[in-house]
Protein backbone atom coordinates (compact mmCIF):
# COMPACT_ATOMS: atom_id res chain seq x y z
CA UNK A 1 0.00 0.00 0.00
CA UNK A 2 1.36 3.27 -1.11
CA UNK A 3 1.99 5.74 1.91
CA UNK A 4 0.13 8.70 2.39
CA UNK A 5 1.21 12.07 1.81
CA UNK A 6 2.63 13.72 4.85
CA UNK A 7 0.31 17.12 4.92
CA UNK A 8 3.42 18.90 7.44
CA UNK A 9 5.61 17.80 4.39
CA UNK A 10 3.61 19.24 1.69
CA UNK A 11 2.88 22.54 3.86
CA UNK A 12 6.51 23.21 4.20
CA UNK A 13 7.03 22.26 -0.11
CA UNK A 14 4.13 24.87 -0.31
CA UNK A 15 6.29 27.48 1.74
CA UNK A 16 9.41 26.93 -0.29
CA UNK A 17 7.42 27.54 -3.54
CA UNK A 18 5.77 30.71 -2.18
CA UNK A 19 8.83 32.20 -0.77
CA UNK A 20 10.96 31.08 -2.99
CA UNK A 21 14.35 29.47 -0.85
CA UNK A 22 14.65 27.35 1.50
CA UNK A 23 15.89 30.23 4.07
CA UNK A 24 12.69 32.29 3.51
CA UNK A 25 10.39 29.15 4.09
CA UNK A 26 12.61 28.35 7.29
CA UNK A 27 11.77 31.71 8.63
CA UNK A 28 8.24 31.64 7.64
CA UNK A 29 7.73 28.49 9.85
CA UNK A 30 9.72 29.15 12.24
CA UNK A 31 12.20 25.87 11.26
CA UNK A 32 15.76 25.37 10.94
CA UNK A 33 16.98 25.21 7.42
CA UNK A 34 18.30 22.12 7.62
CA UNK A 35 14.83 20.94 8.41
CA UNK A 36 12.94 22.46 5.62
CA UNK A 37 15.96 20.99 3.56
CA UNK A 38 15.15 17.33 4.91
CA UNK A 39 11.20 17.50 4.62
CA UNK A 40 11.63 19.01 0.86
CA UNK A 41 13.92 15.72 0.57
CA UNK A 42 11.83 13.19 1.95
CA UNK A 43 8.54 14.43 -0.14
CA UNK A 44 10.91 14.12 -3.70
CA UNK A 45 11.53 10.20 -2.39
CA UNK A 46 8.12 9.06 -0.98
CA UNK A 47 6.83 10.29 -4.67
CA UNK A 48 9.99 9.54 -6.55
CA UNK A 49 10.14 12.67 -8.67
CA UNK A 50 12.17 15.83 -8.24
CA UNK A 51 10.04 18.90 -7.47
CA UNK A 52 12.84 21.56 -7.77
CA UNK A 53 15.33 21.96 -9.92
CA UNK A 54 17.85 24.17 -7.36
CA UNK A 55 20.45 26.59 -8.59
CA UNK A 56 23.26 28.80 -6.17
CA UNK A 57 20.41 31.51 -7.76
CA UNK A 58 17.00 30.06 -8.63
CA UNK A 59 14.61 27.81 -7.43
CA UNK A 60 12.73 26.21 -10.37
CA UNK A 61 9.55 23.90 -10.06
CA UNK A 62 9.46 21.04 -12.38
CA UNK A 63 6.79 20.04 -13.86
CA UNK A 64 6.02 17.42 -11.37
CA UNK A 65 6.78 19.99 -8.75
CA UNK A 66 3.84 22.54 -10.40
CA UNK A 67 1.50 19.71 -10.38
CA UNK A 68 1.89 19.38 -7.11
CA UNK A 69 1.81 22.72 -6.12
CA UNK A 70 -1.20 23.73 -7.51
CA UNK A 71 -3.12 20.94 -6.21
CA UNK A 72 -2.05 21.22 -2.42
CA UNK A 73 -1.81 24.87 -2.35
CA UNK A 74 -5.74 25.74 -2.61
CA UNK A 75 -5.96 22.59 -0.01
CA UNK A 76 -3.68 23.95 2.41
CA UNK A 77 -5.40 27.64 2.17
CA UNK A 78 -8.97 26.11 2.78
CA UNK A 79 -7.91 24.05 5.71
CA UNK A 80 -6.11 27.24 7.01
CA UNK A 81 -9.77 29.10 6.36
CA UNK A 82 -11.14 26.59 7.93
CA UNK A 83 -9.04 26.84 10.75
CA UNK A 84 -9.60 30.94 11.19
CA UNK A 85 -13.34 30.81 10.67
CA UNK A 86 -13.59 28.02 13.34
CA UNK A 87 -11.41 30.51 15.52
CA UNK A 88 -13.92 33.45 14.37
CA UNK A 89 -17.14 31.80 16.06
CA UNK A 90 -15.77 33.60 19.31
CA UNK A 91 -15.21 36.74 16.90
CA UNK A 92 -11.03 36.37 17.72
CA UNK A 93 -9.84 37.00 14.36
CA UNK A 94 -6.04 37.23 14.91
CA UNK A 95 -2.77 37.48 12.48
CA UNK A 96 -1.50 39.74 9.82
CA UNK A 97 -3.90 41.17 7.39
CA UNK A 98 -1.60 43.05 4.35
CA UNK A 99 -3.96 45.40 1.77
CA UNK A 100 -3.26 47.98 -0.25
CA UNK A 101 -5.99 50.54 -2.18
CA UNK A 102 -5.85 53.48 -3.94
CA UNK A 103 -5.24 57.10 -2.61
CA UNK A 104 -8.43 58.83 -2.64
CA UNK A 105 -10.13 55.47 -1.32
CA UNK A 106 -9.69 55.95 2.40
CA UNK A 107 -11.75 59.37 2.00
CA UNK A 108 -14.11 56.24 1.99
CA UNK A 109 -12.55 53.40 3.97
CA UNK A 110 -10.53 55.52 6.12
CA UNK A 111 -13.12 55.38 9.17
CA UNK A 112 -14.18 51.66 8.46
CA UNK A 113 -10.84 50.66 8.54
CA UNK A 114 -10.53 51.33 12.15
CA UNK A 115 -13.49 49.98 13.32
CA UNK A 116 -12.65 47.14 12.13
CA UNK A 117 -9.26 47.09 13.75
CA UNK A 118 -11.07 48.28 16.85
CA UNK A 119 -13.44 45.61 16.68
CA UNK A 120 -10.53 42.77 16.18
CA UNK A 121 -7.63 43.74 18.77
CA UNK A 122 -5.80 40.47 17.24
CA UNK A 123 -5.55 41.67 13.79
CA UNK A 124 -2.67 43.32 12.52
CA UNK A 125 -3.34 45.56 9.71
CA UNK A 126 -0.78 47.11 7.06
CA UNK A 127 -2.19 49.02 4.15
CA UNK A 128 -0.77 50.40 1.31
CA UNK A 129 -1.93 53.64 -0.46
CA UNK A 130 1.10 53.10 -3.20
CA UNK A 131 0.59 49.68 -4.24
CA UNK A 132 -2.88 49.74 -6.74
CA UNK A 133 -4.42 47.49 -8.83
CA UNK A 134 -4.57 43.56 -9.11
CA UNK A 135 -0.61 43.24 -10.26
CA UNK A 136 -0.41 44.32 -6.42
CA UNK A 137 -1.84 40.57 -5.34
CA UNK A 138 1.03 39.42 -6.36
CA UNK A 139 2.95 40.91 -4.11
CA UNK A 140 1.63 38.90 -0.98
CA UNK A 141 -1.39 40.80 -0.40
CA UNK A 142 -4.10 39.89 0.93
CA UNK A 143 -6.65 41.79 -0.43
CA UNK A 144 -6.93 44.86 -3.27
CA UNK A 145 -9.20 47.48 -2.92
CA UNK A 146 -9.97 48.87 -6.62
CA UNK A 147 -12.56 51.47 -7.95
CA UNK A 148 -13.76 49.73 -11.48
CA UNK A 149 -16.25 50.72 -14.30
CA UNK A 150 -18.07 49.44 -16.39
CA UNK A 151 -17.75 45.21 -17.62
CA UNK A 152 -15.54 43.69 -15.31
CA UNK A 153 -12.60 41.63 -17.24
CA UNK A 154 -12.43 37.84 -16.93
CA UNK A 155 -9.14 37.87 -14.50
CA UNK A 156 -7.63 34.60 -12.52
CA UNK A 157 -8.72 36.98 -9.28
CA UNK A 158 -12.09 36.64 -7.45
CA UNK A 159 -14.18 40.32 -6.99
CA UNK A 160 -16.40 41.04 -4.74
CA UNK A 161 -18.68 44.38 -4.96
CA UNK A 162 -18.06 46.52 -2.60
CA UNK A 163 -20.35 49.08 -3.13
CA UNK A 164 -21.85 51.05 -6.52
CA UNK A 165 -21.29 54.25 -6.80
CA UNK A 166 -23.18 56.70 -9.05
CA UNK A 167 -21.31 58.92 -11.19
CA UNK A 168 -21.83 61.89 -12.93
CA UNK A 169 -20.39 64.17 -16.12
CA UNK A 170 -19.06 67.93 -14.80
CA UNK A 171 -17.48 71.15 -15.81
CA UNK A 172 -16.53 74.17 -14.42
CA UNK A 173 -19.00 77.58 -15.56
CA UNK A 174 -15.89 79.28 -17.55
CA UNK A 175 -15.60 75.90 -19.68
CA UNK A 176 -19.21 75.71 -19.77
CA UNK A 177 -19.07 79.73 -21.08
CA UNK A 178 -16.93 78.82 -23.90
CA UNK A 179 -18.11 75.37 -24.87
CA UNK A 180 -21.65 75.37 -24.25
CA UNK A 181 -23.68 72.48 -22.28
CA UNK A 182 -23.53 69.35 -24.17
CA UNK A 183 -26.92 67.09 -24.28
CA UNK A 184 -25.77 63.89 -26.36
CA UNK A 185 -22.63 61.96 -25.22
CA UNK A 186 -21.50 62.23 -28.60
CA UNK A 187 -21.00 65.92 -28.47
CA UNK A 188 -17.74 64.87 -25.72
CA UNK A 189 -15.60 63.39 -28.60
CA UNK A 190 -15.09 66.75 -29.63
CA UNK A 191 -14.81 68.91 -26.45
CA UNK A 192 -12.02 68.70 -23.80
CA UNK A 193 -12.03 66.16 -21.02
CA UNK A 194 -9.92 64.61 -18.27
CA UNK A 195 -9.47 61.26 -18.45
CA UNK A 196 -7.51 58.54 -16.82
CA UNK A 197 -3.93 56.30 -16.72
CA UNK A 198 -4.14 52.90 -15.61
CA UNK A 199 -6.45 53.96 -12.66
CA UNK A 200 -9.60 52.55 -15.12
CA UNK A 201 -7.18 51.34 -18.02
CA UNK A 202 -7.42 54.54 -20.09
CA UNK A 203 -10.48 53.64 -21.49
CA UNK A 204 -13.12 55.78 -23.40
CA UNK A 205 -15.81 56.88 -20.88
CA UNK A 206 -18.76 54.75 -20.56
CA UNK A 207 -21.97 55.51 -20.50
CA UNK A 208 -25.61 53.23 -20.33
CA UNK A 209 -28.21 53.31 -22.64
CA UNK A 210 -31.99 52.35 -21.97
CA UNK A 211 -31.29 48.43 -21.75
CA UNK A 212 -28.26 49.05 -19.31
CA UNK A 213 -25.67 48.08 -21.87
CA UNK A 214 -22.51 49.87 -22.10
CA UNK A 215 -21.86 52.50 -25.02
CA UNK A 216 -18.07 53.30 -25.10
CA UNK A 217 -17.22 57.06 -25.85
CA UNK A 218 -13.98 58.07 -27.31
CA UNK A 219 -12.92 61.65 -25.63
CA UNK A 220 -9.66 63.48 -26.21
CA UNK A 221 -7.49 64.78 -23.52
CA UNK A 222 -4.77 66.53 -22.44
CA UNK A 223 -4.91 66.05 -18.79
CA UNK A 224 -4.94 62.38 -17.79
CA UNK A 225 -4.83 61.74 -14.26
CA UNK A 226 -4.65 58.41 -12.07
CA UNK A 227 -7.06 60.26 -8.77
CA UNK A 228 -10.21 61.20 -8.24
CA UNK A 229 -8.98 63.97 -6.68
CA UNK A 230 -6.62 65.15 -9.18
CA UNK A 231 -9.28 64.98 -12.02
CA UNK A 232 -11.77 66.85 -9.51
CA UNK A 233 -9.10 69.48 -9.13
CA UNK A 234 -8.85 69.64 -13.07
CA UNK A 235 -12.37 70.69 -13.65
CA UNK A 236 -12.55 73.13 -11.55
CA UNK A 237 -10.05 75.09 -13.18
CA UNK A 238 -12.06 75.24 -16.63
CA UNK A 239 -9.32 72.06 -18.32
CA UNK A 240 -11.68 69.88 -19.05
CA UNK A 241 -15.45 67.86 -19.01
CA UNK A 242 -15.19 65.04 -15.63
CA UNK A 243 -16.58 62.12 -15.10
CA UNK A 244 -16.51 61.49 -11.75
CA UNK A 245 -18.52 59.58 -8.49
CA UNK A 246 -21.35 61.51 -7.33
CA UNK A 247 -20.43 61.64 -3.68
CA UNK A 248 -17.31 63.31 -3.39
CA UNK A 249 -18.01 67.03 -5.69
CA UNK A 250 -21.25 67.63 -4.07
CA UNK A 251 -20.12 70.76 -2.45
CA UNK A 252 -18.28 72.03 -5.71
CA UNK A 253 -21.75 71.41 -6.93
CA UNK A 254 -23.82 73.53 -4.11
CA UNK A 255 -20.90 76.10 -4.45
CA UNK A 256 -21.28 76.46 -8.06
CA UNK A 257 -17.46 75.80 -8.99
CA UNK A 258 -18.77 73.03 -10.93
CA UNK A 259 -22.03 71.58 -12.76
CA UNK A 260 -23.65 68.52 -13.56
CA UNK A 261 -23.56 68.18 -17.27
CA UNK A 262 -26.79 66.65 -17.96
CA UNK A 263 -26.54 63.77 -20.66
CA UNK A 264 -28.92 61.82 -22.84
CA UNK A 265 -27.04 58.85 -21.15
CA UNK A 266 -26.23 58.16 -17.96
CA UNK A 267 -22.63 57.30 -16.70
CA UNK A 268 -21.75 54.06 -15.58
CA UNK A 269 -21.82 54.10 -12.03
CA UNK A 270 -18.14 53.71 -10.40
CA UNK A 271 -17.41 49.82 -8.42
CA UNK A 272 -15.51 49.42 -5.35
CA UNK A 273 -14.67 45.79 -5.80
CA UNK A 274 -12.34 43.54 -3.27
CA UNK A 275 -10.60 41.51 -5.22
CA UNK A 276 -8.14 38.51 -4.02
CA UNK A 277 -6.02 36.04 -5.61
CA UNK A 278 -8.06 32.77 -5.17
CA UNK A 279 -11.36 31.68 -3.80
CA UNK A 280 -10.03 29.38 -1.50
CA UNK A 281 -7.50 31.22 -0.17
CA UNK A 282 -9.81 34.25 1.57
CA UNK A 283 -9.05 33.88 5.17
CA UNK A 284 -11.55 34.98 7.67
CA UNK A 285 -9.97 38.06 8.31
CA UNK A 286 -10.15 39.07 4.67
CA UNK A 287 -14.09 37.88 4.53
CA UNK A 288 -14.86 39.69 7.62
CA UNK A 289 -13.14 42.76 6.46
CA UNK A 290 -15.31 42.56 3.05
CA UNK A 291 -18.66 42.07 5.03
CA UNK A 292 -17.84 45.16 7.16
CA UNK A 293 -16.88 47.43 4.30
CA UNK A 294 -20.12 46.08 2.18
CA UNK A 295 -22.43 47.17 5.70
CA UNK A 296 -20.77 50.36 5.98
CA UNK A 297 -21.27 51.57 2.61
CA UNK A 298 -24.79 50.84 1.98
CA UNK A 299 -26.51 53.41 0.21
CA UNK A 300 -23.02 55.65 -0.50
CA UNK A 301 -24.04 57.92 -3.33
CA UNK A 302 -27.70 56.96 -3.55
CA UNK A 303 -28.78 60.22 -2.52
CA UNK A 304 -26.20 61.96 -4.87
CA UNK A 305 -28.38 62.77 -7.97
Amino acid sequence: MRNALDLNTVRVYVAVVDEQSFAGAARLLTLPSSNVSRHVASLERMLGVRLLERSTRHLRMTEAGRLLYERAKPLLDALLSTEEELGAVQRELRGPLRMCMPGEAPRLLAPILAEFCSLHPGIELECDTRLTGLEALREDMDLSIVFHRGRQDDSTFITRELATLPSIVVAAPALLAKTGMPRHVRELRSLPCITTLSALKGQPWQFLDATGEIVKVAVRSRYRVNSGELALAGARQGIGFAIVAAYPCQEDLAAGRLQEVPLDLCPAPLQLLGVYSHRHSVTARVRALLELIQLRLEGVGSGSR
